[in-house]
């Protein structure tokens, strides 16, 4: 009975993620191409697939092997208030983003060269990759912060390199999204986002330090947060 309920609870969140998902590719499209006033926009769609190609990906790696990250994924409400209202912001500042590099691109406010929004897309999709390979590494790679019973510190794959490589991966994304979409104007609400990525990530340390196990020893191993020999 107990195998079943489980089965169940699978079944369904499998269902409500792909929903999610679903939802997620149409309102990206909305946001990318609505402002821009035309479908017609070159720039968008090459970002289009820097996005969905991985993530499309991901989404079907986890629903074979790994349905119990598919779950904790699902989680989205942080405990903490402060915590919630980063999670907002960042919301916020990515979809503005997204509509202000419509709306330049519909009044042609930027000049951005092929050759730089093409490297762009390879590193948002770089970015996107990076991620992809933590969900793999890591099945405790919640959305929210948290400590779960039974969780261990991951120190292999990207973990190795940083202890916050989920971090660095979005940060990566984030940032090369407006030159993507062939905006300079784009640039001012992404370039907040690690900002507030940084917030979340000291926090998060400070959880993970108090809460799980080894947790500080693999600090020690490990000595950079984000980026590689910086910090």
């Amino acid at each position: 009975m107990e195998h079943n309920e489980t089965q169940f609870d699978i079944h369904k969140t499998r269902r409500r993620l792909l929903i999610r998902a679903g939802l997620f590719y149409v309102i990206l499209a909305v946001l990318v191409f609505l402002p821009a006033g035309t479908i017609r926009y070159r720039q968008g769609w090459l970002y289009y697939g820097s996005i969905s190609i991985p993530s499309m990906a991901t989404l079907m790696y986890l629903w074979k092997h790994d349905p119990a990250l598919l779950s904790r994924r699902a989680r989205k409400r942080e405990k903490q208030k402060s915590q919630q209202w980063i999670v907002r912001l960042m919301g916020i500042l990515f979809f503005a983003g997204l509509v202000m590099a419509g709306l330049d691109h519909r009044f042609q406010g930027s000049a951005v060269p092929t050759t730089v929004v093409l490297v762009a897309d390879v590193f948002v999709f770089l970015g996107y990759t990076l991620i992809f390979f933590v969900f793999r590494e890591n099945t405790y790679a919640s959305r929210i912060i948290e400590v779960e019973q039974g969780q261990q510190v991951i120190s292999t794959g990207p973990y190795a390199l940083v202890r916050h490589p989920m971090y660095l991966g979005a940060i990566v994304f984030y940032l090369f999204t407006p030159l993507a979409l062939g905006s300079y104007w784009a640039l001012i609400p992404f370039a907040l986002l690690p900002l507030l990525i940084v917030f979340r990530l000291l926090k998060e340390e400070t959880l993970l330090r108090d809460q799980l196990p080894g947790y500080q020893d693999y600090c020690q191993k490990t000595r950079y947060r984000l980026v590689p020999y910086i910090w």
